[in-house]
């Protein structure tokens, strides 16, 4: 599809350090994009209209977009590290200029030329295209959506949560056409500013307690005929469609949990460096201390997991039914972890109204569930997992070429393919290439004898993916647990996880990662030790001083005023810390 004039002019893609100086030091309290006026704005529920324009000015609108629709994106790593450096400073951004990556993603899957060019139009000049899927009365379960479109074209029915509902120039609808099943829900197009207003209305929606004045609706049709040429694709495929273009926006949506998370962690440590106990500073008291290495292994494993992730879906889309929603799971309870574990150093000052760290929580927690509960996430892939583990026993490990493919994946410096959504599939087959390459990764900490604790943690995890499959089997015979192949979606979810590290450490041993050493483990470890404690529903304390090699890694990056990511990006500072 070609959705731009051939030969236009496209804008560069922005930087994350470009990002950082167009925005100023968020910390200084007369900026306007700084966090002082996040506060603000979420005291009175107020929509960030001039940081969404400034965003907008500078082209961070075009990241997701395609080049083909005039857009600058390259990859989802890079994209995800461009929208944590504005989510840092207030998640808002996100949906406030990032809503329609899902409708856009669905309307490359199988939209019209002509639906694909409108869309492009609206959103390269900042506008928004609405997604409107669930339902009040329905929430997760999608198969149960009552919105109608008849034989004869009219729309009936009432769709809630519409990010972007009352501002949106267009909105991708999916409606029941049929009566039973995934091929019951076709699409529809439709540009609000031409419905009769007797047929459709905008209305309010329920207020959240993060994210304020984010612009939420409710959409009513009654009886409004569809215009000819709306109809999206083929009748009865928009739920499988929505679903795949999903696999992509939890990519996006671990950007917001990252950005949550680094602001909590960097406020915490600023606060525990200044804040005595008699006479020790906190950081140094034995338990604010233990809970800020948890928190920043947790942040550390958060970040190679998301990293991985989007990486990983410009190689091996076909497996990111499962890939990708394991990835959401880990990064959306990490950081909410890390978050509480902030609140137990910062204690009353973690939940002052007028102070930063309580939008932190609150904005955390709602990007958590912005595009399925947790509960509705692990569901939609535990039914997968018994053809993924219970006969990776079978597989003698993966091909030269799926080693080439895990190395591209991991190799930070590696070119990526093309990102090409239509490989996304709504079942992942055959083996999984991150767990199925594991016991190869694994053996080359070992080979480290300065390495000992991390080789322990190492051979735990390898011990524990090679269970799987026997747990698997076990959740599924007659009279088992009903939650436990759910406990096993989450089990494998902090697996998951830990392999990818393992896959990281050792595709980078050239490079520094996170500030470290090249071929450190320490920080490997650190997060190892709290993804195995997840992964068996422990307390990461346990691993106590394992831990302490993040927190290490992350004050050096604080010290240094860098993001804290595996390839540390500069931020901005006022011109006297600098």
């Amino acid at each position: 599809m070609n959705a731009t004039a051939p030969g236009a002019d496209r804008p560069a893609a922005l930087t994350p350090e470009a990002l950082e100086l167009l925005l100023g030091d968020p910390t200084d309290a007369a900026n306007p994009y700084g966090f002082a006026a996040a506060v603000a704005r979420d005291e009175h529920d107020e929509f960030p209209e001039d940081l969404c324009e400034a965003l907008r000015r500078a082209d961070f609108h075009l990241n997701y977009l395609p080049r083909e629709w005039g857009g600058t994106f390259e990859s989802f790593d890079r994209s995800l590290t461009l929208v944590r450096a504005a989510a840092r400073r207030d998640v808002n951004v996100m949906p406030g200029t990032m809503f329609s990556i899902i409708a856009a993603t669905c309307l490359q899957l199988h939209g019209s030329q002509e639906q694909q060019r409108r869309a492009a139009e609206i959103l390269r000049r900042g506008g928004a295209v609405a997604f409107a899927l669930t339902e009040a009365e329905h929430g997760s379960d999608l198969l149960a959506g009552e919105v109608r479109l008849s034989p004869d074209g009219l729309l009936d029915g009432e769709k809630w949560m519409v990010g972007l509902g009352h501002r949106c120039e267009a909105v991708y609808v999916v409606a029941r056409t049929g009566e039973r099943g995934p091929g019951a829900f076709s699409a529809v197009l439709l540009e609000p500013a031409g419905l009769p207003a007797d047929h459709f209305a905008r209305l309010p929606a329920p207020r959240t307690g993060g994210m304020r004045g984010i612009d939420f609706a409710r959409l009513r049709f009654t009886g409004l005929p569809v215009p000819e040429g709306a109809l999206v694709g083929r009748r009865g495929e928009a739920l499988e469609t929505a679903v795949k273009a999903q696999q992509a926006v939890r990519l996006m949506s671990m950007a917001g949990s990252l950005g949550c998370a680094d602001t909590a962690v960097r406020l915490t440590l600023d606060f525990a460096r200044t804040r005595r106990v008699g006479r020790t500073v906190l950081t140094r008291a034995p338990y604010a201390r233990r809970e800020l290495a948890v928190a920043s292994a947790a942040l550390l494993a958060a970040d190679a997991v998301a990293l991985s992730a989007a990486r990983g879906v410009h190689v091996v889309p076909e497996v990111f039914s499962v890939w990708g929603l394991a990835a959401k799971h880990v990064v959306a309870d990490a950081s909410d972890d890390l978050i509480r574990r902030c609140a137990s150093v910062l204690a009353t000052r973690s939940v002052l109204r007028d102070g930063l760290f309580q939008k932190v929580q609150r904005d955390s927690a709602v990007v958590r569930v912005i595009d399925a509960s947790a509960l509705a996430n692990l569901k939609s892939f535990a039914g997968q997992l018994p053809t993924l583990v219970e006969r990776a026993a079978e597989h003698a490990g993966p091909t030269e070429e799926a080693e080439a493919r895990l190395r591209t994946v991991f190799t930070l410096d590696a070119e990526l393919p093309p990102y090409v959504p239509a490989r996304l599939d709504l079942f992942a087959r055959g083996a999984d290439p991150v767990l199925d390459g594991l016991p190869r990764a694994a053996a080359e900490p070992a080979a480290d004898p300065a390495a000992a604790g991390t080789t322990a943690l190492v051979e735990q995890l390898t011990e524990a993916v090679a269970g799987l499959g026997a747990r698997s089997a076990a959740a599924r015979r007659p009279g088992a647990d009903p939650n436990a192949l759910v406990d096993l979606a989450e089990r494998y979810s902090w697996l998951h996880a830990a392999a990818c590290c393992v896959q990281l450490w050792r595709a980078n041993r050239h490079r520094s990662l996170y500030g470290t050493e090249p071929g450190s483990t320490g920080w490997l470890g650190a997060v190892l030790g709290y993804l195995l404690a997840r992964a068996d529903g422990t307390d990461p304390r346990r691993y106590g001083s394992v831990l302490l090699p993040a927190l290490d890694a992350v004050a050096a990056l604080r010290d240094g005023d860098r993001l804290f990511t595996a390839l540390p990006v500069r931020l901005a500072v006022s011109r006297e810390e600098s």
